[in-house]
């Protein structure tokens, strides 16, 4: 019998080629599709069906701590974009102690992170709208 290990250091967030770092403490990253795969509809009789969606859609949560260089790389995507209208970029989320691997070939930051400054130090959440979010949810190893 063996135990299986989780390892945060081992959870990479790839975007645009160049690896995010300096992650806030709990919920770094989250991963979410924005529609279900199946809709189910019951009919008056009780049949039931349901219906595939082709929403690949999604949203992926970084949350980086104030100090993290990643912020001015983020940033300055997000302003490029803004000025060019064109700066989308594949990004890659994964357990490199595991085996999930999430990928979006067509992603970008919605708007840059909110910001506050205080007597301590505070996150930068990042959202990224993926066009098309695929790959697998898997275990550790």
């Amino acid at each position: 019998m063996s135990a299986e290990t989780y390892s945060p250091k081992r959870v990479e967030v790839i975007v645009n080629g160049v690896p995010i770092r300096g992650y806030a403490d709990g919920t770094f990253v989250n991963v979410a599709r924005n529609s279900d795969s199946f809709a189910t509809n019951v009919g008056a009789d009780g049949e039931v069906s349901r219906t595939a969606s082709a929403d690949r859609t999604g949203k992926v949560t970084v949350t980086l701590q104030q100090t993290s260089d990643s912020n001015d790389f983020l940033s300055g995507l997000v302003t490029a974009d803004e000025l060019t209208l064109n700066l989308q970029f594949v990004l890659m989320v994964k357990d490199t102690n595991g085996r999930t691997l999430l990928v979006s070939p067509c992603a970008w930051i919605d708007k840059p992170a909110d910001s506050e400054f205080g007597n301590e130090l505070s996150n930068r959440e990042w959202i990224i709208s993926c066009a098309e979010l695929n790959g697998l949810i898997g275990g550790n190893n």
